[in-house]
């Protein structure tokens, strides 16, 4: 085993959980001043569900990213497993593991076709994500008109809307999501490889690193999230909902989560426990601006000035430590 195999993966920043922390206090007084209540059973609920959808998507996107790469199709992927799930369940509940295994397969599929282009044609990511999310949305435009399928009532009744307190079930799926790429991150020779290929991809692989497997492996594991973040949106909806991924901007909004949260868009530092800080922060200003009932507009300027903020904070630090 070489000794770049043997790097630990880096930390992410903490700052985005001050931000949090920050962010939930002065929101909390701001909506106490305008006579409402930040802290209450509903609003946490819908809170985590935002973050859950939204969570397991950018907890994909940060593996890629760690890798050096990209992926623009996942919000496609997350329409079409909403589809795939919904019309092979029609509503029943004996068909709901074969659904969920064919969804997560379909999305695997997709990943896979993602790292092929990417490391074996050498297609820019950006190029090669972008293009095979527009052909997902030909096929979507072309064969729906709207909601199609059926969700089985067990998997609405449970990962939709069950929750443990004020916690849903589906926030608890994205907590064992992301210990688990945490954990694939921290002590495993994939994750310790994943982040050498993103750092520098010459030198991982002059020191034995098969870049080309990680990276398709990556892609692999983030459609695959995003497919189960579809799993959980049909369960929501009750059924297959074709345009649901880029209605909620996924595809945008996990990259904003992962860059807030720390991870270089370079590649090679971050980590997810900071992608689930910036997903936080981002369902946290949603959950305050819903509460000031604060224009659509308006809410998507704050959501740019944090990103490009942190970029700008996150940047700077790398060039004193570059300096240094």
């Amino acid at each position: 085993m070489s000794a770049l195999s043997l790097l630990p993966a880096r930390r992410p920043v903490p700052g985005v959980f001050v931000a949090l922390t920050l962010t939930l206090a002065i929101g909390w007084l701001v909506v106490l001043l305008d006579g409402g209540q930040l802290f209450n059973q509903s609003t946490t609920v819908s809170l985590l569900h935002v973050a859950a959808g939204l969570g397991l998507v950018a907890v994909g996107q940060t593996l890629v990213i760690l890798g050096g790469s990209l992926d623009l199709s996942v919000a496609y992927v997350i329409s079409l497993s909403t589809l795939v799930a919904a019309e092979t369940m029609n509503g029943s509940d004996g068909a709901l593991l074969p659904a969920i295994g064919l969804a997560l397969a379909v999305s695997a599929g997709v990943g896979l076709l993602n790292g092929l282009l990417v490391t074996k044609l050498r297609v820019n990511a950006f190029i090669a994500t972008l293009g095979v999310g527009l052909l997902l949305k030909g096929y979507l435009d072309n064969g729906y008109d709207g909601p199609a399928g059926t969700t089985a009532p067990t998997l609405v009744q449970s990962l939709g809307y069950q929750r443990i307190g004020p916690v849903p079930l589906s926030f608890l799926l994205l907590v064992a999501v992301t210990a688990a790429a945490w954990f694939a991150l921290s002590k495993t020779r994939f994750g310790h490889h994943l982040v050498a290929v993103g750092g520098d991809p010459e030198v991982a692989r002059l020191s034995g690193v098969r870049n080309d497997r990680i990276l398709v492996t990556a892609h692999v594991l983030c459609s695959m999230c995003a497919g189960l973040a579809g799993i959980y949106l049909a369960s929501r909806l009750g059924s297959g909902a074709p345009r649901v991924g880029t209605e909620g901007l996924y595809d945008l909004e996990s990259i904003a989560a992962v860059v807030i949260g720390g991870t270089a868009l370079a590649g090679g530092r971050g980590g997810v426990i900071g992608t689930v800080g910036g997903v936080l922060l981002l369902a946290s200003i949603d959950a305050i601006f819903n509460q000031l009932e604060v224009d659509a507009f308006f809410k998507q300027v704050i959501r740019g000035a944090i990103i490009i903020a942190a970029v700008a904070v996150y940047a700077r630090r790398a060039m004193r430590k570059a300096a240094a």
